[in-house]
């Protein structure tokens, strides 16, 4: 009886997800920035295989001919069902906009690699624990291959829901390597303990407080307040909650869940004022006034980590990581609502 419990939930948390994401592929308003022709900058790459995984990625490159600058590089990950074939990861959401030349002046240097990274769903995993390791050796060979203008104390890394949550697990596994990150509705949690592994990490949390799928009151805020209370630089640290959530031109979105929109459009509206309905605190609980352009971007650029960009061999604090069979149950529904979510874009 548990198990069949165990996997109706599944069911339902699936079927919410799906919802949402059929309404959002045909309605995101946000239409300032071309996205397609910013989707078409980025480069196809891959990762070595590593533990059965070879994580394929796309990258935006700032570098010009002759260029010999050292830039930061943004890892980004995904949600659930937004990796299905490569590329896929780019249109799902707007990440592609921190290739603008809007968003690319407001880094450091003038400019980042953007490294949208692609969890192996044709393989049954979802951002499972044990691609830590294997997404840990493409960013090293991404790093390696672009040695000479990759800014290795620059590391930033981020995602949403899924994403999320592997935001958590690799700065935790690899603290030494990361300046910043930013978790946006992370569907997993830190330990105490593993909150004080990554002390040294600044963290930007982002999070819609009616979110149904990764809810705010038990998951995200508890999670917040364990890195906030062991981080050794809270007044570093940001929290930013969005009631409701909305698009950057202020539409509401169809879930409360899309709170990665904000982060996106690096925490600004179209209009470049304050970001509609979204508050934001720091680790001391003092509010965070933004003052366009400094955003999203400008925070990262703050950060660095004394990382030498040494390659890793193991799964760094995380141990020996097993894979998880409930994989398998995610991606047969997720296969069914693929099915249903390209019946609905051959309607409208």
């Amino acid at each position: 009886m548990r198990k069949l419990i165990s996997v109706l939930l599944i069911v339902l948390m699936l079927f919410t997800l799906a919802v949402p994401a059929l309404a959002w592929s045909q309605n995101d308003p946000v239409d300032t920035m071309d996205k397609q022709e910013l989707i078409a900058l980025f480069q196809a790459g891959k990762g070595p295989m590593t533990e059965g995984y070879a994580i394929d990625y796309r990258y935006y490159s700032p570098v010009k001919e002759g260029d010999t600058t050292q830039y930061p590089l943004v890892v980004w990950m995904h949600g659930m069902g937004e990796g299905g074939s490569d590329g896929a990861q780019l249109k799902r959401n707007d990440i592609a906009f921190w290739a603008s030349d809007d968003f690319q002046s407001r880094f450091v240097n003038g400019g980042a690699y953007i490294l949208a990274v692609r969890s192996p769903e044709e393989q049954l995993n979802y951002w499972g624990e044990d691609t830590i390791y294997p997404l840990r050796a493409a960013i090293d060979d991404f790093i390696a291959k672009n040695a000479a203008n990759v800014d290795v104390s620059r590391i930033y890394i981020g995602g949403f829901s899924m994403g999320g949550k592997m935001t958590l697990h690799m700065t935790h596994a690899y603290p030494e390597m990361f300046a910043a990150a930013f978790p946006i509705c992370p569907a997993g949690t830190l330990s105490a303990a593993q909150a004080k592994q990554v002390a040294d990490i600044p963290y930007w949390f982002v999070s819609g407080t009616g979110d149904p799928l990764v809810n705010y009151a038990t998951s995200v805020k508890p999670t917040w307040e364990k890195v906030r209370d062991a981080n050794n630089r809270p007044a570093d640290c940001r929290f930013s909650t969005l009631s409701p959530v909305s698009y950057p031109d202020g539409t509401k979105t169809s879930s409360a869940h899309h709170a990665w929109f904000a982060v996106n459009y690096d925490m600004f509206s179209v209009e470049n004022g304050d970001y509609p309905d979204m508050t934001t605190v720091n680790g001391l609980g003092e509010d965070v006034k933004l003052t366009y352009p400094e955003g999203m971007i400008a925070w990262l650029s703050q950060f660095t980590s004394d990382f030498d960009g040494s390659a890793a061999t193991d799964t760094g604090n995380r141990g020996t990581i097993a894979r998880n069979p409930i994989n398998l149950i995610v991606v047969f529904f997720n296969r069914i609502l693929d099915f249903f979510r390209q019946l609905f874009e051959q309607m409208f």
